[in-house]
């Protein structure tokens, strides 16, 4: 069997009983992870699972039927399902408008800020009656167009200073908040700031358009449940409802945020809740820990024994295809060189830091050779190409051969 120079390099570095026998290699690094990452897998899939599980929040907002808080309206939706009046909340205005088509329906819009033009536009075109809390300029024009913004008031008690029999059946109640005008025929102003404002100016609006009644609130004061019981803010608003079997309660939810999409869609990570982030952070903390108690340490190197032992020519067959395949000549000679001159030392009782020009005095002096040839052969040059490297290779087996006869 031929062997190149490079083979000759790597048996030159005495490795003999080096490597993994046949069939068995070192183990794969993905292999090494799979336990970590399987329990990070598990834990995504397990807060995905969670997040799609979970009943979101419902839709709250001032005034909502359903909360019982100071700000809600839940008592006075219960004083009107104790008269038989049927109270259907509603979270966003095409469900609003949906169940406002029968006739008898009065919808309550509690905030009509939180509607887009959109659905102003959509509820505008419903037939049935309307009454309207703290509404801005863009409500009022879809919904209430008869009516405008004066200008904004203190929320106290007033008398009515009206004739509209529900407002004087219930007599002071807790208005104010916006001071409204109306040019509509017939309409009532109830509830003017003081009895020097001018008789257009009240936070109580109502009057019928095309045998809509509608009806519009300065404040939500006398709705909610903090304020339900002062005065006559109960019988003030159970008046204006009255004449309604059925009442659809709008609780729109939230504009959504400058620069974001209305499209309804939700990224996925917005699915995930906070704890499970918290909880990856924490397997992730584990996981370097491990990672670094594991890990090997830098220190000085150690034999280990290898648990197959190959043929060394193995060994060196490999060596020589890995310099080959580089092109890695310098390494080659390198190695070659170091182990010829290691060998040539221990013949000749020199010690391995012996000066260069000594070895080559004392091999030119042994072998009858000129210096300057044992120097080229030792200390040459790296070879240019295979051809050079083969040369070098066969020039350090003759001088060696001439160290060992000798």
């Amino acid at each position: 069997m031929t062997v190149t120079a490079p083979e000759r390099a790597g048996r030159a570095r005495g490795q003999d009983t080096t490597g993994p026998g046949p069939g068995r290699g070192p183990v794969p690094d993905w292999r090494r992870w799979r336990a970590p990452a399987a329990v990070a897998l598990v834990v995504l899939l397990g807060g995905l699972i969670v997040a799609l599980l979970q009943v979101p929040a419902p839709v709250t907002g001032p005034l909502d039927p359903d909360d019982t808080g100071p700000a809600g309206a839940h008592a006075l939706v219960a004083l009107l399902h104790s008269r038989g009046q049927m109270v259907i909340r509603a979270g966003s205005a095409a469900a609003a408008a949906e169940q406002a088509r029968p006739p008898g329906t009065t919808l309550v819009v509690t905030s009509p800020q939180r509607l887009t033009g959109g659905d102003l536009t959509g509820l505008s075109r419903l037939r049935a009656s309307l009454l309207l809390v703290a509404p801005g300029r863009a409500a009022l024009a879809a919904l209430a167009p008869d009516v405008t913004l004066a200008r904004p008031a203190l929320v106290r008690d007033l008398p009515p200073r009206c004739g509209l029999p529900g407002a004087v059946a219930a007599g002071d109640a807790e208005l104010g908040g916006l001071l409204l005008r109306s040019t509509a025929p017939g309409a009532w102003h109830c509830y003017p700031e003081g009895a020097a404002t001018p008789s257009l100016l009240a936070s109580l609006v109502q009057y019928d358009s095309r045998g809509r009644l509608i009806t519009v609130l300065g404040t939500g004061a006398p709705l909610a449940n903090s304020g339900l019981g002062s005065h006559g803010n109960a019988a003030l608003t159970l008046n204006l409802l009255a004449a309604s079997p059925r009442i659809v309660w709008l609780v729109p939810g939230p504009l959504p945020a400058p620069g974001t999409a209305s499209s309804g869609h939700r990224p996925l990570a917005s699915l995930i809740p906070g704890q499970v982030y918290a909880v990856a952070i924490q397997l992730g903390v584990v996981v370097v820990l491990l990672a670094l108690w594991r890990m090997r340490r830098l220190g000085p190197l150690v034999t280990e024994p290898l648990p197959v032992v190959v043929r060394a020519c193995e060994t060196v067959e490999g060596h020589g295809r890995l310099y080959r395949s580089r092109r890695a000549r310098d390494r080659a000679a390198a190695a070659l060189r170091d182990a010829a001159l290691g060998r040539i030392a221990t013949r000749l009782g020199l010690p391995r830091d012996v000066p260069a020009d000594a070895v080559c005095q004392e091999l030119a002096s042994r072998t009858g050779r000129d210096p300057g040839d044992v120097r080229a052969l030792l200390f040459g040059e790296v070879p240019g190409d295979d051809a050079a490297l083969v040369r070098l290779a066969d020039g350090l087996d003759a001088l060696e051969g001439q160290v060992l006869t000798r």
